[in-house]
């Protein structure tokens, strides 16, 4: 999947999306990886938010709660 393209349809769709990767996690061997979204699709303060061990495992998470809200993301 490529990410920068899902990043860029929700960007355009109006949603602000962010991934971190936590070096202090990493080195813990706890989940790294956070991803978030939040909008103007969103009603009221709704966030879309995971911990995850991967990139992957963030969208896998993540991207069916967001075609949840209606919002289109490329495979």
């Amino acid at each position: 999947m490529d990410v920068v393209r899902v990043m860029e349809s929700l960007a355009e769709q109006g949603v602000t999306v962010m991934f971190k990767a936590d070096a202090e996690r990493m080195r813990e061997g706890t989940k790294p990886w956070t991803f978030v979204a939040s909008g103007a699709p969103f009603h009221e303060d709704l966030v879309v938010r995971t911990d995850a061990v991967s990139v992957q495992a963030c969208l896998a998470v993540c991207l069916p709660r967001l075609r949840e809200f209606g919002l289109v993301i490329p495979e």
